[in-house]
């Protein structure tokens, strides 16, 4: 029963990899007017290198005594342009903020816990350093629309510590679930600090065009007692038009602050798994990491932190860590430092809603 809970979500990864056709092309008529811009010419702010510094901070103090140590330079892609180090102290002291890091996973997450979820590994390393953490459970087969509910009715019913607000991190289709939320509910703006973005469907994902059809027609019906059907847009919320759409229908609340960390990753360090649809997006861009374009993850006005040198897994799934005969065979290529990576993203941004506040 434990092998077949961790390995259903993986055999849904394995199908999507296998199957699709002809891609498909949204009615041009709903076709929101795009352009690729460099972040210099956009309202993205770049943080690259002052995340840079923090992450190799974290590192140097404690991160090599982390399982899946790496180099900074190995963990994180420089890319052009990368501004200069600060060479401002980091502080890895406990909190000036008091904040409660909660967790919204992505596609087919329920399929996955109890045995394996995004940044556990993440989140009890944070709770050893003192900070508060905690996971919100959407629906991971329901759409953008149904899991925002969710997420608000948390919100409102858990219970804060005075002075004490949510930091939200989104991960894969977490982030527009989040984001939905944050827009439809203006209540639950006030006990939100800041939202941290990580490999976040922003623009969703060309697979999701691709794929909806088979996954409405067999997938959303296949036996999985793990992962409830829930309303079913789990994949059509994903389509690149839809998230276009209605990025450009609803501008981010103000009062929030909006974090974005990126990753991708070479073809070879791509988990055999979903080699294939690596291969897929790489026709469009071969900067994706093999669920999500490199340029689809930034939320539009963000702050970009940088990009992870990892695949859409093992950025936040510790598969690795929880079945190492799965990491060894099919997820060949799930070793990562989430740790020092999540922990690096938290402090810059409490030292940077510290020096905004």
């Amino acid at each position: 029963m434990r092998l077949f809970r961790t390995v259903l979500p993986i055999a849904f990864i394995s199908l999507f990899a296998a199957c699709g056709g002809k891609a498909v092309l949204p009615p041009v008529a709903d076709t929101v007017p795009l352009i690729l811009a460099p972040i210099s010419n956009t309202t993205t702010a770049d943080a690259r290198g002052r995340f840079r510094e923090i992450y190799c901070a974290v590192r140097e103090d404690h991160g090599r005594s982390l399982p899946d140590d790496r180099p900074c330079d190995e963990a994180l892609w420089r890319l052009s342009g990368e501004p200069d180090a600060s060479g401002r102290p980091v502080d890895l002291g406990k909190s000036r903020l008091n904040l409660r890091v909660l967790v919204v996973p992505g596609l087919f997450n329920d399929c996955m816990e109890p045995m394996v979820s995004a940044f556990s590994d993440a989140l009890a390393h944070l709770e050893t350093l003192g900070f508060k953490t905690g996971r919100i459970h959407v629906e991971g087969r329901s759409g953008c629309a149904r899991n925002a509910s969710l997420i608000r009715d948390y919100l409102l019913s858990t219970a804060l510590e005075p002075g004490e607000k949510a930091l939200l991190i989104g991960y894969s289709k977490g982030t527009p679930d989040i984001l939905e939320a944050l827009v439809a509910y203006p209540e639950i703006r006030p006990r939100v600090a800041a939202f941290l973005s990580v490999a976040g469907a922003v623009g969703g994902s060309p697979l999701a065009d691709e794929l909806a059809d088979f996954y409405q027609s067999i997938l959303m019906h296949a036996p999985a007692p793990y992962c409830p059907a829930g309303d079913g847009a789990g994949m059509e919320s994903l389509k690149p038009n839809t998230r276009h759409l209605w990025l450009s229908k609803h501008p981010l609340p103000a009062g929030i602050r909006f974090y974005s960390l990126a990753n991708f990753a070479g073809r070879e360090e791509i988990s055999s798994v979903i080699r294939p649809k690596y291969d897929r997006l790489a026709r469009i861009d071969p900067r994706n990491d093999g669920s999500v374009l490199f340029y689809d993850m930034i939320i539009p006005g963000s702050t970009l932190l940088g990009y992870a040198r990892a695949d859409h897994l093992a950025v936040a799934i510790p598969v690795n860590r929880t079945w190492p005969t799965l990491s060894a065979g099919i997820l060949d290529c799930n070793a990562f430092p989430r740790e020092v990576l999540l922990e690096a993203a938290i402090r810059f941004v409490v030292e940077d809603l510290t020096v905004t506040r």
